[in-house]
């Protein structure tokens, strides 16, 4: 068998390098027709999967992007409204402000016109307590007084009129008592 090997390997080998004989153009065209074979093979096994694979992730990248350009969009929007409230900030603080004054001055009037009122009621008050106890002391130091001055009266006339006089004096004094007295 051995031996047989040997001279076939000795009887192929002419003296060319490359034959182009009926052999080698059929072996050419099993090896074409084996890549055919393989390439169609290959496309239907592998071929629409991943096409679906790298359309089903272009879809995805796609959506990723469109997601991205809406989410800058609105934070561009944010980032306007943002900018318009920091720049309307200082007046709406005025605003505000402003209104507080406004507010604190309307109260104030009010606190002051009700402490006037309390205040002019308090004075009133006093004012009236005052001359209330006037009349209380009046009346209550009154008979002293009356009683004092008949006192004086009583010694000053002793002392210096006479009993003719004391009687004129008596009688005057009578009359006017009387005609006070009808006057209330």
């Amino acid at each position: 068998m051995h031996g047989m090997i040997i001279r076939l390997a000795q009887a192929g080998t002419d003296e060319r390098v490359f034959a182009l004989d009926q052999q080698t153009l059929i072996q050419i065209g099993i090896q074409i027709l084996n890549g055919i074979i393989l390439a169609v093979a290959l496309g239907l096994i592998l071929y629409k999967p991943v096409k679906k694979y790298m359309a089903n992730r272009s879809k995805t990248i796609q959506t990723k992007i469109d997601n991205s350009e809406t989410m800058m969009a609105r934070a561009q929007e944010l980032i306007a409204e943002y900018e318009s409230k920091l720049s309307n900030v200082d007046k709406e603080y005025e605003k505000v402000l402003e209104e507080a004054r406004i507010k604190a001055a309307a109260e104030e009037k009010i606190i002051m016109e009700d402490a006037r009122k309390e205040a002019d009621r308090i004075k009133k008050d006093a004012l009236e307590s005052g001359s209330i106890e006037r009349e209380r002391v009046r009346l209550e130091t009154r008979p002293y007084v009356i009683e004092l001055a008949t006192l004086m009266a009583e010694k000053y006339l002793t002392e210096s009129i006479n009993e003719e006089a004391q009687e004129k004096l008596y009688d005057e004094v009578l009359s006017e008592l009387e005609d006070a007295r009808w006057r209330r």
